[in-house]
């Protein structure tokens, strides 16, 4: 017993010869996309392949992609967190900076107080001592050759006992969190061509 069935252009077909139209379509292969091996011979030869081995290639190959792109996400993320940490290390410092300076200048003035000038000078220890925890460390300047990279020259200065390019003086210091410079150094330069 066969069933008729219309189709959207009228004609009649049965449901026998749809379901095996259907079933030959479904597993029709394309010659031209048949996988071939060579033999001994140099003759080729099909090789069969599994649907269901193709299919679990294809989801290996996502699986591999998606790993890939999780993997690249979590690198970038741990990078952009490295260097947040240290713009706000880097910019806390900064607003920190004039303050050791200050306590430099205030050490330097005559006090007659001697406990006064001993506590400056634990407080100015401690806050050194908490820079150099966060990686921050001074441009050493002084008697150096001038480095534009590190150094702000502001004044010239033609002394003939010093060499040519080199910081005599350093009206204020510079400083470096790692590689990275937060403040460079402003000094008199001798001798500059």
């Amino acid at each position: 017993m066969t069933e008729i069935l219309r189709d959207a252009d009228g004609c009649e077909d049965t449901i026998a010869e749809t379901a095996a139209e259907t079933a030959q379509s479904d597993f029709y292969e394309d010659p031209a996309e048949t996988p071939y091996a060579e033999t001994d011979d140099g003759e080729p030869e099909i090789v069969e392949v599994n649907p269901l081995e193709t299919a679990l290639q294809a989801e290996k190959e996502k699986y591999v992609r998606l790993f890939a792109e999780f993997d690249n996400y979590r690198k970038r993320t741990a990078k952009e967190k490295t260097e947040t940490y240290q713009d706000a290390v880097a910019k806390t410092v900064l607003e920190l900076l004039p303050v050791v300076d200050n306590f430099e200048r205030a050490m330097v003035s005559p006090c007659s107080d001697t406990a006064f000038q001993s506590g400056m000078e634990i407080i100015y220890r401690q806050l050194t001592e908490l820079l150099k925890k966060l990686g921050v460390t001074e441009i050493e300047s002084l008697h150096q050759p001038f480095d534009p990279n590190v150094h702000n020259a502001i004044r010239q200065v033609e002394d003939d006992t010093l060499e040519e390019n080199i910081v005599c003086e350093v009206y204020q210091k510079g400083y470096m969190l790692g590689s990275r410079m937060i403040r460079p150094a402003m000094v008199s330069v001798a001798n500059c061509s």
